[in-house]
């Protein structure tokens, strides 16, 4: 009997509380079917006032910087490193030697080179004087022939030897040249014992990024043994979605942070632009120039990229809060003359900075309204916190 009567008014009370629910769904239901300026009086609300002057729109991308200029140093020839002049962080200056290879084997090369040499000279020398003497004779014989003591036959074998001494000659010569040819390149190999830094364009002074080997180490012709880098100016590199591509233009001043050196700026300008968006991305690579003379920006760091990409003089700018929408449409509350009441305004937002906005629209001045758009209409009154109200509330909607 008591489990029945407990079961009659838990059902009774669940009956009571589905009433009273719609009720109040019924009711929430007619309010919200009305235009907000009829459902209380005036609405309390927040306001500023509308500013005129200059704004920017300004963009900070993210990036990395990398160095304009790498130049890997390697050896023409292979051999033994014998020495290595530089190492990790050292700076580097155009032309300075940074390694030396085992040297012995072309030292010997070039001195055969110049053996050989003075051998073809020697050549030569003895090749004139025979053909000197084979002249001498060509004219003997030619004048015994004149006089008709010489034979012909014997002036024939004068002029076959002048012309074999002639020939001989030549040969000399040409082995002469082949052998200063030989000495040049022998002492060219040595040349390449000692390694230099040889870069084209840019700065003239650098700085080692990596070494690739040890001194001892036999290395191979055109193995790696230093990475040099050029650190001023150095390039940040950052990458553009569609949105901001067609603002950013080469020349345009920027200016770049970095988490390792906190507070501190440093200066630059945009230098190119890809003119190709990368397809897995969908972002076009942009490359900028920034001074480094202290070289504290080094390759690799990520950095912060500040640009204004556009400017607005003479511009209505009104807080970002106060951008409204309604059914559709981007406007603002306008506070009337009077102060306790409000004008929807349809407006036109430009250039955003941070917390303000540009707004192209007719009539925007004095005060809009930033916090408590949701409950006002065209027309609607309102109620500004901290003021003292001139006009008695208007009842409506009861």
């Amino acid at each position: 009997m008591r489990k029945a009567t407990r079961t009659i008014a838990t059902l009774a009370a669940a009956l009571l509380a589905a009433w009273f629910a719609w009720v109040l769904a019924d009711r929430l239901r007619d309010a919200g079917s009305r235009p907000p300026h009829e459902l209380a009086g005036p609405a309390p609300v927040e306001v500023a006032p509308v500013e005129y002057g200059t704004i920017q729109l300004r963009r900070t991308f993210s990036g990395t910087l990398e160095s304009p200029g790498a130049f890997v140093v390697s050896p023409k020839i292979s051999g033994r490193i014998e020495r290595l002049a530089v190492d990790l962080a050292d700076p580097v200056s155009r032309g300075q030697i940074v390694a030396e290879l085992d040297d012995e084997e072309y030292v010997q090369a070039v001195a055969q080179a110049e053996a050989e040499l003075a051998v073809a000279r020697a050549n030569l020398s003895e090749a004139i004087s025979s053909l000197e003497i084979s002249e001498r004779e060509l004219k003997r014989v030619q004048t015994l022939t004149e006089q008709r003591v010489g034979s012909e036959a014997a002036l024939d074998v004068a002029r076959a030897d002048q012309l074999a001494a002639h020939a001989r000659v030549k040969v000399a010569e040409a082995e002469v040249m082949r052998a200063e040819a030989a000495l040049s390149a022998a002492k060219i190999r040595l040349g390449y014992t000692k390694i230099a830094a040889t870069w084209t364009g840019g700065d003239d002074h650098r700085v080692v990024a990596k070494r690739h080997v040890e001194e001892g180490a036999t290395v191979a012709a055109n193995a790696p043994l230093f990475t040099i880098v050029e650190l001023d100016p150095i390039t940040a590199v950052i990458h553009l979605t569609g949105r901001d591509y067609g603002r950013l233009q080469p020349g345009q001043p920027v200016l770049i942070t970095t988490d390792s050196y906190p507070g501190q700026m440093f200066t630059g300008k945009v230098e190119r632009v890809a003119p190709v968006f990368q397809e897995t991305s969908r972002q076009a690579r942009a490359e900028m120039t920034v001074a480094n003379p202290q070289h504290q920006l080094k390759p690799g760091m990520f950095v912060r990229a500040e640009a204004i990409l556009d400017e607005a003089r003479d511009a209505t700018i009104v807080p970002l809060a106060a951008i409204t929408v309604r059914q559709g449409q981007t406007g603002v509350f306008v506070v009337n003359s009077n102060g306790t009441s409000v004008t929807w305004h349809p407006v036109q937002v430009a250039i955003t900075d941070n917390e303000r906005v540009q707004v192209i629209g007719e009539g925007i001045a004095g005060r809009v309204v930033t916090l408590g758009q949701q409950l006002l209409d065209d027309g609607s009154a309102i109620t500004i916190p901290g003021r003292a109200s001139t006009s008695k509330p208007l009842l409506t909607g009861q």
